[in-house]
């Protein structure tokens, strides 16, 4: 056995690897090389001196890290982000500001309709085509207390000739339906003031006889009676071809007035507003 164990341990000690790397090469001008031999490295696995194994190689010095400290990087200074940050809050700011004209601009449009629902049916008013002629309808105050006087201007109505002029009488009229079903709680009087308006304003068979239909029932048996002023023939000739569409009770209740003196014995006239031209 003291022959054979050094035999053994000779086989199983691996030889020392051998560096097979070529040499680099250093080009020196054009056609000349020279050649550079590289430092003996030792690759064996064991601890020895010079080994890769050895503690001498696996130290790491702190100067051979770079942290990356000595680095001139290019970061945002804090002006530059300040800046940054106030150019974006403007424009986040006109970007609201844009957003608050619209929505007003589309407010505004959205005033110049009104819905309105009459006979349990819904409408819509255009309000900016009869913004002149709203003055037609009024509130004349009240008698006997709580009931009160609805006066009907036909002076302040459009003329025939005028641009669009049945879609402008369409929308007066729903305007004036529902604005007489505000007006009324309970009983109340219709004041027809009727002079100082020239034929091509006066209000056709059909529109009238359109507004007497789509009166509700309540304020047709509300009301107590229909004054009409300065009645001129056109205007009688006008009722009295409706009469046949129009009830024995509503015909009872339409009087004639030939003077606002005569007016005011019958209602009081300290809230009635009469237009100038009436007046003359």
């Amino acid at each position: 056995m003291a022959l054979v164990l050094p035999y053994f341990v000779i086989l199983m000690t691996p030889p020392p690897l051998q560096d097979t790397r070529p040499s680099p090469v250093l080009y020196c001008g054009s056609n000349q090389r020279r050649k550079l031999a590289a430092p003996p490295i030792n690759v064996s696995l064991d601890r020895s001196e010079g080994s890769l194994l050895s503690e001498d190689a696996l130290d790491t010095e702190d100067e051979a890290l770079d942290t990356g400290d000595d680095l001139d990087l290019d970061t945002p200074d804090e002006a530059d982000l300040h800046e940054d940050s106030e150019e974006s809050n403007l424009g986040a700011g006109a970007a609201s500001s844009d957003a608050i004209a619209g929505a007003a601009e589309e407010s505004r449009d959205s005033r110049l309709w009104r819905s309105v629902v009459i006979g349990e049916q819904e409408h819509r008013i255009d309000m900016k085509c009869i913004e002149p002629y709203k003055r037609v309808i009024s509130h004349g105050g009240y008698y006997a207390q709580q009931n009160a006087i609805i006066v009907f201007a036909a002076c302040f109505l459009p003329d025939s000739n005028c641009d669009n002029y049945n879609y402008v009488m369409e929308n007066l009229f729903l305007y004036v339906i529902s604005t007489l079903e505000l007006m009324v709680a309970e009983d109340y009087m219709i004041v027809y003031l009727n002079g100082a308006t020239p034929r091509r304003r006066m209000p056709g068979f059909t529109w009238m006889k359109k507004c007497y239909q789509m009166i509700d029932r309540r304020l047709k048996k509300n009301l107590k009676m229909f004054i009409i002023v300065h009645p001129s023939w056109f205007i009688r000739t006008l009722l009295g071809i409706t009469r046949p569409f129009i009830s024995s009770k509503f015909s009872s209740k339409i009087k004639y007035v030939n003077s606002l003196q005569e007016l005011g014995e019958i209602i009081p006239m300290e809230y009635v507003h009469i237009p100038p031209s009436i007046v003359k």
